[in-house]
């Protein structure tokens, strides 16, 4: 009977170690997509940053441009008041599109494309870009990384029982991902 009885206790403490296992690395997961997160938002905010400045220096040599210039405050007003991950998402699609309509805007005016302000402005957002596709890359491979983990067999029992949901993907808007179409 004692033998009974030690295996139920050792079968007990198994169960109990993995529960704690199980627990202590979907914490961890989610605090990494947690991190990620907030390494994407940072991306954001320095592109975030640098758009006023490419603003005025375009809106200097192409005053009658408005509407571009006004959708990129819009869209950047958005990503501002943006209170989720989705209308975070959603908002840095919009200003990712009213920045490629200032910079094909851009390629009317020779000569702001000459001014050393646009031409630095332009190398800073073009590294701020690079950094934010690997910082959205990373989030997404987190985050498919953590669904799993809280989906599958038998870790989605703890994560049920302890309120573990599903993270967003950062995805890009359909209109996003067409190449824009440059004439001459």
């Amino acid at each position: 009977m004692s033998t009974l009885i030690i295996v139920l206790v050792l079968i007990v403490i198994a169960l109990v170690i993995y529960a704690i296992a199980t627990y202590n690395g979907l914490v961890s997961k989610r605090n990494k997509v947690a991190n990620s997160w907030s390494q994407i938002d940072v991306q954001l905010k320095r592109r975030f940053d640098l758009i006023p400045n490419l603003v005025e220096t375009v809106k200097g040599y192409a005053a009658h441009e408005k509407s571009t210039y006004e959708a990129v405050i819009n869209a950047r007003n958005s990503y501002m008041n943006a209170s989720s991950h989705q209308e975070v998402i959603k908002a840095a699609g919009e200003l990712s599109k009213g920045l490629n309509r200032l910079l094909m805007l851009s390629e009317s005016y020779p000569e702001l494309k000459a001014n050393s302000n646009f031409q630095e402005l332009m190398k800073e957002l073009t590294k701020t870009e690079d950094k934010i596709t690997f910082a959205r890359q990373f989030y997404n491979d987190v985050v498919m990384d953590y669904n799993n983990a809280i989906q599958m067999f038998p870790s989605n029992i703890f994560a049920n029982m302890f309120n573990f949901v599903a993270e967003p993907f950062f995805t890009i808007d359909e209109n996003e991902s067409k190449a824009p179409q440059v004439r001459f």
